[in-house]
């Protein structure tokens, strides 16, 4: 297997046991609202904290793969995100939870960032927008194989036998750092760089180094909250929603999840042809008056069939541009600080996103499904006004921010 192979294959079983995680406690968030005794909004509260905690993650693992290399943080940042998603299962208070999945908010950060960022320095720009989307499909792998593992373990076991499940990345991490070669630009990037404290400072202010980079990485912030937002009011409540609404039990809304992950998974991929294609802009306008408009009309599903099916149709638009934003962010930042880039700026949109739970707990418990519907698809509708203003000027950007080092 080459290497281009080998990241990808890496970067996707990352993100598989990621998502696999991220959807355990969409699963089992009524088991543990009724074990602690809390509402929703406090329930909502868990996936928040894990988002603050990949924000943390994403910057200090950003910065570190950066200085020490891509696969030696990538493996550690499994590690932490392996041992919080193991102690979760043995928390004692809605404290503890709190705590166990920022820890394993740490290393899904790092994680993220890290495995897109060595995708995009081992393929070519042409390719870069696939080979994203091969990467981004492991997070839907990841929804599936929770669902299934959530409908024959919660029932049986209970919530915490689900995060046991956890322990699993020790393995994959053990494997990734034994035989994963480091990125070969970065490797070349080292090797130019001259030596000197001074040029280890600023790594995060790069970001904001002059006005149109400040003005991208804030876009860039603000499309990916969007993303995180509207990904959380999907796969997070949801399931609960349907449960309630249309009478599901745990087993049939399991079967929705699946649905709208597949459905995930072929907008993933068709955006990342669509990306290399294309290009960046008119694929993102094209998905994001899309996701809007799908969001909007599935609120005004009802009976079986058309919540499967507008469930896959919304996966398809609202995930599907999931796939670009590895290809998306590195595109704007050189090597020296892309894996920082990446990782703060998705990050941030995760952490700020991830509040998005608890707006819609209280709009579920205020008014209806309707209600947080419309709340994405305006969401959406941001997220394209603000994608217009991208501009790209690598040449001039590289030369300033080369200066700033």
């Amino acid at each position: 297997m080459n290497y281009q192979k080998k990241t990808v294959v890496a970067s996707v079983t990352g993100l598989t046991l990621e998502g696999m995680d991220i959807m355990f406690i969409s699963f089992a968030m009524s088991m543990i609202i009724a074990n602690f005794h809390i509402d929703l909004a406090t329930g909502g509260l868990i996936s928040s904290i894990t988002n603050l905690g990949m924000l943390a993650g994403g910057i200090v693992f950003g910065i570190l793969a950066d200085k020490f290399g891509r696969v030696r943080t990538f493996t550690y940042s499994i590690l932490f995100f392996a041992i919080g998603t193991a102690l979760t299962g043995m928390a004692t208070s809605i404290g503890q939870v709190y705590i166990f999945r920022f820890i394993a908010g740490l290393g899904a950060g790092g994680e993220y960032g890290i495995g897109m960022t060595l995708v995009a320095e081992a393929w070519p720009k042409d390719k870069q927008g696939r080979a994203s989307s091969y990467v981004s499909i492991g997070a839907q792998f990841g929804v599936i194989i929770a669902a299934v593992l959530s409908a024959i373990i919660l029932p049986a076991f209970g919530w915490r036998a689900l995060f046991f499940v956890g322990i699993i990345p020790v393995i994959f991490a053990i494997i990734v750092c034994r035989n994963l070669n480091e990125s070969p630009e970065w490797m070349a990037a080292q090797k130019r760089k001259k030596t000197g404290k001074a040029h280890e400072k600023g790594k995060l202010l790069q970001l904001f180094a002059t006005p149109r980079t400040s003005i991208t990485t804030i876009s860039l912030a603000i499309m990916s909250t969007v993303q995180i937002a509207g990904y959380n009011g999907l796969m997070i409540w949801l399931p609960t929603m349907l449960q309630k609404s249309q009478g599901l039990s745990v087993s049939s809304s399991a079967l929705w999840t699946i649905s709208t992950a597949v459905g995930m998974l072929i907008g993933m991929l068709t955006f990342g042809q669509f990306i290399d294609r294309l290009g960046m802009k008119r694929s993102y306008g094209i998905f994001l008056l899309a996701s809007a408009s799908a969001v909007f009309l599935y609120s005004q599903a009802a009976g079986s069939a058309a919540v499967l099916i507008g469930g896959a149709i919304v996966g398809f638009f609202s995930n599907g541009m999931f796939a670009g934003y590895g290809a998306l962010i590195s595109s704007f930042y050189p090597v020296q600080v892309r894996s920082t880039a990446t990782n703060a700026i998705f990050n941030f949109g995760r952490a700020l996103g991830g509040l998005s739970p608890i707006l819609i707990g209280y709009i579920l418990q205020k008014y209806d499904i309707t209600m947080a519907m419309t709340y994405l698809a305006v969401l959406y509708c941001v997220s394209f006004i603000v994608m217009l203003s991208l501009k790209k000027n690598r040449k001039v950007e590289s030369v300033k921010l080369k200066r700033v080092v």
